[in-house]
């Protein structure tokens, strides 16, 4: 099980530098092995109506959240208050926290090109790092 982070989808949606390994990841892994959390749907959210790309919002929500076949995971209040006592959490901030925190919970590999998961347990993988297994 993957838990894919706000900076994969963003990378994609954005068409930034690492786009087309994000591509492949996403064309050869199996969706039904991959979560996303709903604090990054709306933070994605959030960032391309900033950027005025409401079209872009519109397929990100069509193809990846409704049709893709990727899991939702959201952390209820009480895994919150859990999330913040977390020795680990502590030394993230708070969107990393939420991710990390996700992650344990499904026992999931973070993929991500935040190198702050890296002094974690976790840890984190990139796509191109899954791909080449």
């Amino acid at each position: 099980m993957f838990l894919i982070d706000t900076n994969i989808f963003l990378e994609l949606l954005l068409d930034q530098e690492r786009a087309e390994e994000v591509r492949n990841f996403f064309e050869r892994v199996n969706p039904s092995a991959l979560f996303i959390t709903d604090f990054t749907i709306y933070s994605i959210g959030i960032i391309l109506t900033k950027l005025q790309k409401s079209d872009s919002l519109k397929v990100f929500l069509t193809k990846v959240i409704i049709e893709s076949g990727i899991n939702n995971i959201s952390i209820d209040d009480n895994e919150l208050i859990k999330m913040i006592d977390d020795e680990e959490c502590k030394e993230l901030d708070f969107d990393d926290s939420y991710q990390y925190y996700a992650a344990k919970m499904l026992n999931a590999t973070i993929i991500s090109f935040d190198k702050d998961f890296d002094s974690t347990k976790l840890g984190r993988k990139t796509p191109g790092e899954i791909l080449a297994k």
